[in-house]
């Protein structure tokens, strides 16, 4: 029998059960000016494992259909909401007019560390450039900044990587918080 015989989707165990309320994860996330087309493979991916709201591309961030996006969505750009902004500082005052959080991941001083961060859901989180970071005009936006701790000689991760860690501890906070909700 072949490995992936024995997979068996979340969906079907039983710890999948604390998760049955959440039908979505309210969290967008908008990735201006990463260059990586890998890296937003990478996102599309797992904003759709996270049950991720939407994913905004704005600048130089390539959009479906690119194969090198393909490679590392694996179809998660066909079951992820997303659309790209040619203005994305419209696309984030219209966000907060809806009444969505912005948080800007960035290594800044007096950036809340992830793990201490109490997010006001919906959330939208903004990635920037591999490089650069994200553009001064969207950081004067930001409501939060948020950062990972970093305690090697390196200062951050890769943006997808990052992501990746961020999502997932969102969607470990937005869980508790049903919990709470649910308790009489």
């Amino acid at each position: 029998m072949a490995a992936s015989d024995h997979r068996t989707p979340f969906q079907v165990t039983e710890a999948a059960r604390s998760y049955e309320a959440i039908t979505e994860l309210p969290v967008s996330i908008l990735l201006d000016n990463v260059r990586s087309m890998y890296n937003v493979g990478s996102f599309f991916r797992t904003m759709d494992g996270a049950g991720a709201r939407r994913l905004y591309l704005s600048g130089i961030t390539g959009r479906p259909p690119k194969s090198a996006i393909s490679k590392t969505a694996l179809g998660a750009e066909e079951t992820v909401p997303w659309e790209h902004t040619s203005d994305p500082l419209a696309l984030v005052r219209g966000l907060r007019e809806r009444g969505e959080e912005i948080a800007v991941m960035e290594t800044r001083v007096g950036a809340v560390d992830l793990f201490d961060w109490m997010p006001r859901f919906p959330v939208c989180l903004l990635f920037g450039h591999e490089v650069d970071g994200v553009q001064p005009a969207l950081i004067d936006m930001a409501d939060t900044f948020v950062r990972l701790p970093m305690l090697g000689r390196k200062h951050s991760l890769n943006v997808a990587t990052a992501g990746g860690i961020v999502l997932y501890e969102l969607l470990r906070k937005y869980r508790e918080m049903h919990r709470r909700s649910a308790v009489p």
